[in-house]
């Protein structure tokens, strides 16, 4: 038996003004690793593409890892980026294959294509119409009816920060796994005898709900999650809760429920139905309410000068964290940090590579002024991007290669490009020259920076810090910069988004059973 096994992953902001060329979606080189080279690169680390190699290896069928392409968020993929992962995969499968396991994300938006997902899984449709698909995604999929019809199992990631992200590798992949070792001559009973692998029921809830509010550790999302795990356990082969990624101006954004029953339509649908109602009991939950940044700054100083806190405030800059789609350039934050003369701080991180190559050709020790992000125009905000002018001394100098320690992509390896730490008053500033979410500890560490010893942490981030950084956190402050990451949805044009849609429209109904499956 052969395995085709592919990963393809990225979270599309359409308002985000980063370009997603094919060098995005690798962290090496310029183009995704593929056959023996994804092996080694993606081989026990916590991706959901390393738990299908370990899945096939055990039951000992042959495999191939077609392309393993994983891309910041951003911007929509460009064709030829697209079109390139796509057509090796497609080249694999048409080769022949017994089943196709695929790392994919769920909110994928092309130059061409709205959701990326469907129009590969389409592609392959058409060129297996037969073979059994596993796909393993994330948490903030737009789930789509196309999506869902043309695979055989999909489930996503019930943990965000997403820890759990081999685990869905997992769950998606294994009824496959075991289904073929039980069915040697898969092909043939599949396309003919009318089998079934499973039972699928999934509708959409309209709601868009705000990313701030949907981490998994904290009620609405934490009951709604667990209750996705306990309905596996009563006897599903996978239950997903999609919160969907809103910061996607396609008609399929949004909240979502799916199930997949192993013997049982009727039960699929009445667990479906639980979940969408679950959600839309939450709603109002799922709002976050925004408050002005300057009441935050001090908020944090106040928290910073209680003599029991012994651990830094982290400042979360979350309108412009690039795990979303920010360019993770604008300065507001950082200036508002500054003006509050805020001391023993630390502030992850300014993309900005041409101020990093100036850095560079200084030195270590150097003093020198320069104009600091705000490279990127925000069209879809109307704004144009403000470099913030400072003087500093220049305090680190590295080449950004490091391997992150979980438990959020454990081992994999990592990379912010050439980047610079300088020392601006009393807080370092982290300048970048490739997107990285700090949500490890090892993206501050391979830049010399000890959280540890900070009053003030600055990080670019929604939810993803707390995975490796949670524990050192004295107090949390989430502060309303620049960004097209806003948590002010009004502030963001929506054209082709479904409508009505909560909150924007605060009187959208969805009556108890109603299934919505737009896509």
């Amino acid at each position: 038996m052969t395995i085709v096994i592919a990963q393809l992953k990225h979270e599309t902001n359409t308002f985000s003004p980063v370009p997603t060329p094919l060098s995005r979606f690798t962290r090496v080189g310029e183009t995704p690793p593929c056959g023996e080279a994804a092996i080694r690169e993606y081989r026990n680390t916590g991706s959901a593409i390393a738990a299908m190699i370990d899945l096939v290896e055990e039951a000992g069928m042959a495999y191939q890892i077609a392309v393993a392409g994983n891309a910041a968020p951003s911007g929509p993929v460009q064709t030829e980026a697209y079109e390139w992962m796509v057509s090796r995969i497609c080249t694999a499968v048409e080769a022949g294959c017994d089943a196709i396991l695929l790392d994919l994300h769920g909110a994928m938006v092309t130059e061409r294509h709205d959701d990326g997902e469907a129009e590969l899984l389409r592609r392959l449709r058409q060129i297996a119409p037969g073979v059994p698909i596993a796909v393993a995604l994330d948490m903030h999929c737009n789930l789509s009816n196309s999506m869902v019809q043309a695979a055989d199992v999909l489930a996503g990631y019930q943990t965000y920060p997403h820890v759990d992200v081999y685990e869905t590798g997992v769950r998606a992949a294994k009824p496959i796994v075991d289904w073929l070792k039980a069915k040697r001559h898969v092909d043939a009973s599949y396309q003919t005898s009318g089998n079934r692998l499973a039972f699928k029921s999934w509708g959409q809830v309209p709601m868009i709900p705000h990313v701030m509010r949907q981490s998994s550790l904290d009620a609405p999302n934490r009951e709604i999650q667990a209750r996705c795990r306990a309905i596996e356990a009563e006897g599903a082969l996978a239950a997903s809760v999609f919160v969907g990624f809103p910061h996607a101006d396609i008609p399929n954004a949004g909240m979502s429920a799916l199930v997949i029953d192993p013997h049982d339509q009727s039960r699929a649908d009445r667990w479906r139905d639980e979940l969408l109602a679950m959600c839309w009991q939450a709603r109002e939950a799922f709002v976050y309410p925004i408050e002005p940044l300057d009441a935050s700054i001090a908020r944090a100083k106040a928290f910073a000068a209680s003599a029991s806190m012994g651990k830094p405030v982290v400042l979360l800059d979350h309108y412009d964290n690039c795990a979303s789609g920010g360019t993770m350039d604008t300065t507001a934050v950082l200036a508002a940090m500054i003006r509050a003369d805020l001391q023993q701080a630390a502030a992850f991180a300014i993309f900005d590579p041409q101020s990093v190559q100036s850095l560079m050709a200084l030195g270590i020790g150097a003093e020198t002024t320069l104009a600091l992000g705000g490279k990127h125009p925000l069209a879809a905000l109307k704004l144009q991007g403000e470099p913030l002018t400072l003087t500093g001394r220049i305090k680190t100098l590295t080449d950004g290669q490091y391997r992150f320690r979980g438990p959020m992509a454990r081992g994999e390896r990592a990379s912010m490009g050439p980047s610079a730490v300088l020392q601006v008053g009393g807080i370092e500033v982290a300048i970048i020259s490739r997107h990285v979410e700090p949500f490890d500890i090892n993206t501050l560490t391979a830049l010399g920076i000890d959280p540890h010893s900070k009053q003030y942490l600055m990080l670019k981030s929604r939810v993803h810090w707390r995975a490796g950084l949670g524990d050192l956190a004295g107090a949390v402050v989430e502060c309303a910069g620049v960004g097209v990451c806003t948590s002010d949805y009004n502030a963001l044009r929506f054209q082709n988004l479904r409508r009505p849609i909560y909150p924007l429209d605060a009187d959208t109904r969805f009556e108890p059973g109603q299934v919505i499956q737009g896509g």
